[in-house]
């Protein structure tokens, strides 16, 4: 009897480990998403100097929603505009699928980018908005004066440089 129990003391001790452990990396990725998107890969994208991001909390959606990561990257050409990428983690694939939705509904148009994520979109203010697992993602450049395709063709590219690493 005390050998069985043993056992199971040892199956409920992996077991408990093996949770701790799924749930660290969790929270690790939640914890620096801002590392996701280096400024060097800023700057070789838009082509100009980018500073470290600012990294600061994101609001949340609503009561119960979690709150996010804002990563604000500052170019060293007061010319060029600044790159908002903020990051949510949330605790399911199907809470980021209704939360991505509903969020969609707060914009006159979105145009789908297919092949990017699970789903997603540009605004109609040129923000991307992007879903992938359980992360919610949007880039945005401040002020653009003209959004032209290779702005499009760049934005996309961080994206999916972020996308490729969850």
């Amino acid at each position: 009897m005390s050998y069985l129990s043993k056992l199971w003391l040892i199956v409920a001790i992996l077991l408990v480990s093996a949770c701790s452990a799924q749930s660290a990396k969790a929270t690790e990725r939640s914890s620096d998403l801002c590392a996701l998107l280096p400024a060097s890969q800023v700057s070789a994208v838009f082509e100009t100097a980018y500073d470290s991001p600012q990294k600061s909390v994101a609001p949340r959606f609503s009561a119960g929603t979690v709150t996010g990561t804002d990563c604000n990257y500052q170019p060293k050409d007061a010319e060029a505009a600044k790159l908002l990428f903020r990051a949510y983690v949330d605790p399911s694939a199907q809470d980021t699928s209704w939360l991505f939705l509903r969020l969609s509904k707060f914009y006159k148009t979105t145009t789908q980018v297919p092949g990017l994520g699970d789903a997603a979109y540009f605004d109609d203010a040129h923000g991307l908005h992007v879903r992938k697992g359980t992360a919610r993602l949007f880039f945005n450049l401040a002020p653009v004066v003209t959004f032209s395709a290779e702005k499009e063709k760049q934005i996309k590219a961080l994206a999916a440089g972020v996308i490729a690493q969850l």
